[in-house]
């Protein structure tokens, strides 16, 4: 158990049932009535966002999440298998629970997989990834006002909007949050 005083980003909350991970929050004391605290909330398993309002000080079931770093092995065809690099036991995760991670996820690739008393609830990665780009189309300058943009294919098979420069057979930083194109990687 743990006080609403004590909440911080990350931290997974049991709330009637379900795992609850804490997006952001926010003490507030108005100038009348109690002090209280507002949260934003994201479901562990569905990824159901919601707001919700605590009193401060009220006591919050915190659930117990092991984050490990693991190395992706391979995809199965029906699962992705990480290894915990300290004890080299395999793990084979549905492609539900890693979600939009499979997207950047290369062989060999370190990532964190949490779990909660032995049930995986997802696969974390770094902010940001360095990846290949295996197929571009040859970018044409027209007139523009600003600097367009062309579809690339990276070396996992997702495909992210990148500057018409970029060739195939060019490394480029990729945000793992939103597929964002971040910049070109000097080899």
């Amino acid at each position: 158990m743990a006080s609403t005083n004590d909440l911080k980003n990350g931290m997974v909350l049991n709330l009637e049932g379900q795992l609850w991970s804490v997006v952001e929050f926010q003490h507030v004391k108005p100038g009348k009535g109690p002090a209280f605290v507002r949260t934003k909330l994201k479901n562990v398993e569905s990824n159901k966002v919601v707001d919700k309002t605590f009193n401060a000080g009220t006591k919050v079931e915190t659930a117990t999440v092991d984050r490990r770093t693991m190395q992706y092995l391979y995809n199965d065809g029906s699962n992705y298998v990480f290894m915990d690099t300290g004890t080299y036991d395999q793990l084979e995760i549905a492609p539900e629970i890693v979600g939009s991670a499979k997207n950047f996820l290369l062989e060999n690739q370190e990532a964190i997989v949490a779990t909660n008393e032995g049930r995986v609830l997802f696969v974390e990665l770094p902010a940001s990834v360095e990846l290949l780009i295996t197929h571009t189309d040859p970018g044409l300058q027209g007139d523009r006002s600003t600097g367009g943009t062309k579809p690339a294919t990276l070396e996992t098979g997702h495909e992210i909007q990148v500057p018409l420069f970029l060739s195939s057979g060019e490394k480029v930083k990729v945000d793992t949050r939103d597929s964002s194109y971040l910049g070109r990687v000097k080899s």
